[in-house]
């Protein structure tokens, strides 16, 4: 994509301004061929005769003989010049509301409109062309095959159509995209930037959505092929995907902050711990000072706490922006941690003394940082089987009679005497990235 600050590129210069020449060659191209004209009616003339036709009740807009300017005679059109009276310049249509013209929209298929009568302004008084015009004639300059653009200007189409046809030039294809719509009260309405925060990108900035994955919600919406594409290429990047035109929605898809979560967390989980701490960074140099901070403090381990089931056939899906990280990761840092009072909300065991018991029984007989992960899962088993719980929660639910609990129940236990919390990722890597001064501490720290 070229700056369009720059001159650079095969079809410069690209600023309006810059082109001013090129715009009025193709005017005077039509005035010599009598399609276009100056006209000079002031702003108080065209208020005057747009309330005649509203009285009158008949359709606004200056053609046919409300187009006061198109009959001048050369004499007098010389004359306003010379008199220095300001002008514009209009097409010149010979256009018949009356008859249909016929096209097809790449993403609308078969459309038809009245055509234009309307003798539209291409020129403006300080000589650079309206966006009609210049649309027609820079498209045509720089090789345009295809104009992507919002259905608000599909009413404009039998005007850019009937410009090109009469400057001789083969019109691009057109694709006119509906807007992203929002449901509020029950209704739908067009996606706001006056009403609505998201629809700004500075609102994803803040919130630390990666631009990844508003892409991959945005390829979600305008293309009914994507989701399965993506489930099917889970590691190919969106570039991959080849956007159809033809498979975008005909109405306003509906935009769904829930769906865009959920799709940002899976992009964010395809993350390398490295990337991950990156972008934490970043965000947090910019928005949130105390998570850099955290994160830099100790570096090495940062990433350790960011690779938690990261890098799985399946990773872990709790991180669904950069906002996020802090309140996710904080308590893997003894820092925080350990000076903080904790609010253990355990669960279906709830008995200190039983909750003791577990814990000491855990530390004295069965913790050892050096135990692989099958071995930490069958001690945990163990642990369970000896203070009368069942080994697997199947076995617990066929003769619930027959047992306190299950093993659920005890790394419950564990899991919420260690980190506070009952949802974490996997407790085997959490210990692991601890260390097993940091899980004694902890679990003492429970115990009392």
């Amino acid at each position: 994509m070229l700056d369009e600050n720059t001159s650079k590129g095969a079809y410069g210069p690209y600023k309006q301004s810059q082109r001013k020449e090129i715009y009025q060659s193709f005017a005077k191209k039509l005035i010599e061929e009598k399609k276009a004209y100056p006209c000079f009616c002031k702003a108080e003339d065209l208020n005057i005769m747009r309330e005649k036709q509203e009285t009158a009740k008949i359709r606004p807009g200056y053609y046919g003989a409300w187009a006061t300017c198109r009959n001048l005679g050369l004499d007098e059109i010389e004359e306003k010049i010379k008199n220095g009276e300001e002008y514009i310049i209009r097409f010149k249509s010979e256009g018949n509301p009356e008859k249909k013209i016929k096209h097809h929209d790449v993403i609308k298929g078969n459309i038809d409109f009245p055509e234009n009568d309307q003798d539209i302004v291409i020129i403006k008084s300080d000589g650079l062309p309206t966006y009609h015009f210049a649309h027609v004639v820079d498209d045509y300059l720089m090789r345009t095959t295809h104009v992507i653009r919002g259905d608000e200007w599909l009413s404009s189409l039998p005007v850019h159509l009937q410009l090109f046809q009469t400057l001789g030039i083969k019109a691009p294809k057109y694709a006119h995209i509906a807007p992203i719509m929002k449901e509020e009260d029950g209704a739908k309405r067009k996606l706001s930037k006056r009403k609505d925060p998201e629809a700004a990108v500075e609102y994803y900035a803040k919130e630390g959505i990666p631009s990844d994955a508003a892409k991959e919600y945005l390829l979600n919406i305008a293309n009914s092929n994507f989701e399965q594409w993506r489930r099917q290429n889970k590691a190919l990047s969106i570039e991959d995907f080849e956007l159809q035109l033809n498979k975008m929605s005909v109405s306003g898809a509906l935009f769904d902050m829930v769906k865009l979560l959920d799709i940002s967390k899976s992009v964010i989980s395809r993350y390398s711990k490295e990337e991950v701490y990156d972008y934490s960074v970043a965000w947090g140099e910019e928005y949130d000072e105390d998570l850099k901070n955290l994160l830099e403090k100790d570096k090495e381990y940062s990433m350790k706490v960011l690779g938690i089931e990261r890098g799985n056939e399946k990773p872990r899906k709790d991180i669904a922006k950069w906002s996020d990280i802090k309140d996710n990761i904080e308590y893997m840092y003894d820092d925080i941690f350990l000076n903080k009072d904790i609010n253990y909300e355990y669960q279906n065991i709830n008995d200190k003394e039983e909750i003791r018991k577990i814990v000491n029984e855990y530390v004295e007989n069965y913790f050892d940082l050096s135990d692989d992960k099958q071995t930490w899962f069958n001690k945990m088993k163990d642990l369970a089987e000896k203070l009368g719980y069942a080994r697997e929660v199947k076995e617990y639910k066929q003769n619930p009679e027959n047992f306190k609990g299950h093993v659920g129940d005890i790394s419950t236990v564990i899991r919420i005497s260690l980190t506070g919390r009952a949802n974490t990722p996997d407790m085997y890597e959490i210990m692991q990235v601890l260390g097993k001064d940091s899980v004694i501490k902890r679990l003492n720290k429970a115990i009392k």
